[in-house]
């Protein structure tokens, strides 16, 4: 069994004899690893449902043949097509869909008969990305497979799969159960006075819950229209709904509406060297994120009158259109964006903007990006005036060091930005820096530890500068940018330092722990534009949170996670809202399934 790796490779415990075992030591330097029993994915993998795995951030980059050929001379050009078609690297945003639509240019015309994709867990994060090739005859492509041509359910949700076309069904839904004990830190009359998303009873005082969930379908495929170009597209509907005592509301909610409508263009070329030239272009409703949320992620809205306020459902945008290069891991990609706001509160902010991607020797991983907001009904507001988010100019720069992905050592995180305005004196900083550690194979339970620390200015009023950190579209998830399970439903990512520690642990190959400790502060006591309540601040420290998160990756279809979350609000946030605030504990899981 003969696997050619690109892209680092974990450390394995490899099976057989000693000098199997030594031939395998040596190999994996020079990235060939002979290891029969990494080519199918063990069953004890904690694979990640579709839609789980969606624009988390690529730890590593992995192609293996099942049955491969004797001549490893057609191994290793299957292998580069395969790498090249995929078209995807460590540090680059993972799409399960772009995947398979470039999977399936991978196919067209030669002797690869399937190729599974398979998405794991990253160390730190991310997701681990394998391709598991299987080999058939030289025109293996010739006769397809799919339910469409086939008839055989089996190969459900992949309705068509011949010569570079493919089609495939996509369908994903959730299950969520959540309840608060004192929400609002027990004064929702003062946290949420003026908020449009009230309707009605708010949760608030004591124990409250209700169940929300949706179910996502669609279709997605790809077509070649020369030897190196092909257009793809895809369209998928979501029905969400929400019943009891929600945040906002107690009515009982249930919407349908339009997802993913896109269409583009993907071609390139590879030299003889094999660098390897991709251009891509699209349109439509579609996800877009930059880095790993800092800025942009939240390209779409949930809650409200769509319900399924905390499951998030919803993430393409109403209008992107995007133009990528990339050569090799070299990308710069340009962007029109318009976010997918509620009505009730959109702010009809539209961004374009620029961004670069590279990555360097030693494990560097560099970005950049400059974007300017076009149009925006959003205000800032200061002591003496009120200003548009319109003409706000931001220039991002980011970099992650971690020499060793998929394995034991260090790894550090950075991300700083300026916000300018083109119409006011402005000039807002955010900031992270992270560092950690990763025990892989060396201690129980594979811990990963780190800290962050993450600053993000507020207004001076002394100044005559605006100083208040605008968060655009910046969040994601409890990971990545929303801070604090709790506490980011009251002060979101603007006038607030923050630090977090935080653990990985896995007790067994399926079962992730995610324990976090949360301290929040203020970077200027105004802050106007944040909670109404917290307007002026009476201290700058504001409270604290612990919490854990459990992820249990049941199948490859199926997983099941859950989370307690307790924050403590400071006396100083206590004396800002003029009552005293109850510590606020939130319990959640859902089931998600994905195909």
């Amino acid at each position: 069994m003969r696997n050619i790796i690109f892209g680092p490779l974990r450390p394995v415990r490899h099976k057989g004899s000693l000098a199997q075992r030594l031939a395998a030591r040596l190999a994996l330097p020079l990235g060939v690893a002979f290891a029969g029993d990494l080519a199918r994915p063990s069953a004890a993998m904690a694979q990640i449902p579709v839609g789980i795995d969606e624009a988390r951030r690529i730890e590593l980059v992995d192609v293996r043949i099942e049955n491969p050929s004797p001549d490893s001379a057609v191994n290793s050009r299957l292998i580069d097509r395969v790498r090249a078609a995929l078209g995807f690297f460590p540090g680059d945003v993972f799409s399960r869909t772009g995947a398979e639509l470039n999977l399936a240019r991978a196919r067209r015309g030669s002797p690869i008969e399937k190729s599974v994709l398979v998405v794991t867990p990253g160390l730190t994060g991310g997701v681990n990305v394998m391709i598991v090739v299987t080999l058939g005859a030289s025109t293996a492509g010739k006769e397809g497979r799919g339910v469409l041509i086939s008839g055989k359910s089996s190969e459900f949700p992949v309705l068509y799969d011949k010569n570079g076309a493919f089609l495939r069904m996509r369908l994903e839904g959730l299950a969520m159960t959540y309840g608060n004990s004192n929400a609002w830190y027990g004064l929702p009359g003062a946290l949420l006075a003026g908020n449009p998303l009230v309707r009605g009873r708010t949760a608030g005082p004591g124990y409250s819950n209700w169940a929300e969930g949706y179910v996502q379908a669609g279709l997605y495929g790809i077509t070649p229209i020369s030897e190196n170009l092909s257009i793809y597209g895809g369209i998928s509907g979501i029905l969400s709904g929400s019943a009891g005592q929600e945040l906002f509301t107690s009515k009982t909610r249930g919407y349908f509406g339009i997802e993913d409508t896109f269409i583009g263009a993907v071609g390139g070329t590879t030299t003889p060297e094999g660098n390897r030239l991709v251009l891509n272009a699209s349109f439509g409703r579609q996800r877009f994120g930059v880095g790993d949320g800092f800025l942009i992620a939240n390209t779409a809205s949930n809650g409200g009158a769509r319900g399924a306020l905390q499951s998030n459902p919803r993430w393409a945008a109403d209008r992107l259109a995007l133009l990528q290069a990339a050569y090799n891991t070299t990308k710069i990609e340009a962007f029109y964006l318009d976010p997918d706001e509620l009505p009730v509160i959109d702010s009809r902010t539209r961004i374009a903007g620029i961004n670069f991607e590279t990555s360097a020797p030693g494990g560097f991983q560099f970005g950049g990006m400059y974007l300017q907001v076009l149009n925006s009904d959003f205000r800032y507001f200061t002591t003496r005036d009120v200003f548009s988010r319109e003409g706000l100019q931001v220039y991002d720069a980011r970099m992650r060091w971690q020499p060793n992905p998929g394995g034991a050592g260090l790894f550090a995180v950075a991300e700083a930005a300026l916000q300018r305005h083109g119409q006011i004196a402005m000039r807002a900083v955010g900031w992270t820096g992270e560092l950690g550690y990763a025990f892989a194979g060396s201690l129980p339970w594979e811990p990963t530890v780190s800290y962050r620390y993450a600053s993000f200015s507020g207004d001076n009023p002394a100044t005559r500068r605006f100083e208040r950190w605008d968060p655009l579209l910046s969040g994601d998830n409890g990971e990545r940018w929303v801070q604090g399970i709790n506490h980011f439903k009251i002060f979101q990512n603007s006038n607030l330092s923050t630090h977090r520690i935080q653990l990985r642990l896995r007790p067994d190959p399926k079962i992730e722990l995610v324990p976090q400790l949360w301290f929040f502060s203020a970077d200027r006591m105004t802050n106007l534009g944040g909670n109404p309540a917290f307007s002026l601040l009476q201290g700058r420290y504001l409270g604290s949170e612990a919490n854990l998160t459990v992820k249990w990756y049941i199948s490859p279809k199926v997983m099941l996670q859950a989370h307690v979350a307790s924050t403590f609000p400071s006396a100083a946030a206590s004396r800002a809202a003029g009552s005293n605030l109850d510590r606020w504990v939130s319990t959640m899981a859902f089931l998600r399934f994905g195909l």
